[in-house]
């Protein structure tokens, strides 16, 4: 009889470790599909006239559509990435690094692997690229802890800058 008995509740046990079996693997499975993004956000600014030279950007104004690139090189400094992005009307962009690889965890790392270079401005009168912020020589990445999440998606966020192009056509100053 007892044997009867278990050979019934064998069928159903099979049935509940199959669907344990397959739900697990289904979380695990999902959880691997979440793709994770670099993205590089900064702000681009016009600086004032009253403080060409400087790194100061008191009385600066944002520029839209400045292009930025965006450089990243590999440990053995070949040039792994690169792209230009444009800013918004408020002189902000968001460069979603995509197809961004690192070969070596720690020497391909977005923040000692990337920069960020000034490439042009769409404003006729502010059009010459400061080394505020190392605009020129090419900006590093900050961690600033931000991330973005979504249900299969999570962006690390990165900062640079903010970077500024100068006027060309600035008043010179009288020494007095």
């Amino acid at each position: 009889m007892a044997t009867q008995c278990l050979f019934s509740f064998t069928p159903l046990l099979m049935l509940l470790f199959l669907f344990l079996a397959f739900t697990s693997f289904g979380c695990s499975r999902a959880a691997d599909e979440v793709t994770a993004d670099v993205v590089v956000e900064g702000v681009v600014y016009c600086q004032s006239c009253d403080h060409y030279g400087s790194w100061s950007l008191t009385g600066a104004s944002p520029l839209p559509s400045a292009k930025v690139g965006v450089a990243c090189k590999d440990y053995k400094g070949r040039v792994s990435y690169y792209k230009a992005f444009s800013t918004d009307q408020h002189g902000y962009f968001y460069a979603q690094i995509k197809g961004f690889k690192m070969n070596h965890y720690y020497l391909d790392h977005p923040l000692q692997a990337c920069k960020v270079h000034l490439l042009s401005s769409s404003h006729p009168t502010c059009n010459l690229m400061s080394n505020v912020n190392r605009g020129i020589d090419g900006a590093p990445l900050r961690y600033e802890r931000k991330r973005l999440y979504g249900e299969t998606y999570e962006a690390v966020v990165y900062a640079a800058g903010p970077l500024a192009f100068r006027p060309n056509n600035c008043p010179v100053k009288n020494k007095e």
